[in-house]
């Protein structure tokens, strides 16, 4: 059903219904948002979704607020914010109209859910504080987001409105990036466990592109790859496996030898033709050629096997 009215509170604006605003505009383009306390506008209606306001939660009245006693908490304890109730009865539809595959449409929701809108629904609550994040604090997207509130002695009458929409604007930039993000790491799995069973118990994962390819190799338990290349623009690179998500430590380093070298040098120290660069920190190279990146790749496998026999022994 299409609604007229999207309904949330006046006054100063959060991320969670902006965020909120974002989803609902998606799916009712014609509908006016009106930001409004007003009992007569706050109330349950035929032609409205009320949210982040109205004193109660009703998916069937359409009514998604969280402030009231009993508000509503996810199956783990965890507080909703307006944002997390629409994202968890319409954000299904929003990916629907946004492209998404169906077969695609449920790992998606789950992903964004738990990435961005679950911090978005503790933070409204309380429940976490960006001050967790240290000096990057005031760089969270809820912090952020407020900073376009107008300044407390703007007298202009539509400054709040003019904030909101303009606020509005990047935040549906910052979903449909989030979105599109995620949707792209569930498309790169097909593709990398095609190439996982390609590679069969070799120790390098040859890609047809460059793309998230960890949490695949995690989900396979394709513990025996060492190594992933890849083509990138007119080269090719050799790029470490990390061992965790968090961290940098990587199942195996490049050789200490080829540590920051390029082209000649890197050719030299390395015996491959082809070889153009690699980073100090040994967890990427590139060539100008796939068979010189296959190269590389090798020799590194045979370096790292070698250490772990070394350091067995």
């Amino acid at each position: 059903m299409n609604q007229t009215f999207l309904v949330t509170h006046s006054g100063g604006f959060h991320a969670d219904e902006l965020l909120s605003s974002v989803i609902l505009t998606r799916l009712h383009p014609e509908a006016k948002i009106v930001r409004s306390r007003a009992p007569e506008w706050i109330a349950a209606g035929a032609d409205r979704i009320v949210y982040d306001v109205g004193g109660a939660y009703d998916a069937e009245t359409r009514i998604f607020d969280h402030h009231q006693r009993g508000a509503p908490v996810r199956d783990d304890g965890q507080p909703y914010s307006s944002f997390g109730l629409i994202w968890r009865h319409f954000g299904r539809d929003y990916l629907r109209a946004s492209g998404i595959p169906e077969t695609h449409v449920e790992a998606v929701h789950a992903a964004f859910d738990g990435s961005f809108v679950l911090p978005v629904d503790l933070v409204d609550n309380g429940a976490l504080s960006p001050s967790t994040a240290g000096v990057l604090a005031g760089l969270t997207l809820p912090a952020l987001l407020e900073t376009l509130k107008p300044v407390f002695d703007d007298a202009d009458p539509d400054a709040e409105t003019r904030s909101f929409y303009e606020a509005l604007a990047i935040a549906r930039s910052f979903v449909e990036a989030s979105i599109g993000k995620a949707a792209a790491k569930i498309r790169a799995e097909t593709l990398v466990m095609d190439a996982i069973a390609a590679a069969g118990q070799g120790h390098i994962l040859e890609l047809p592109l460059g793309m998230p390819f960890r949490s695949a190799v995690v989900k396979a338990g394709a513990d025996h790859l060492l190594f992933v290349v890849h083509p990138r623009d007119k080269d090719w690179c050799v790029t470490g496996i990390r061992r965790a998500d968090e961290g940098f430590e990587l199942r195996a380093d490049l050789p200490m030898a080829w540590a920051g070298l390029t082209n000649a040098d890197l050719e030299a120290a390395s015996g491959v033709m082809g070889a153009s660069f690699c980073h100090k920190g040994r967890f990427i190279a590139a060539a100008r050629t796939r068979e010189a990146a296959l190269a590389l790749a090798d020799i590194a496998v045979a370096e790292a096997l070698a250490e772990r026999a070394h350091a067995v022994a």
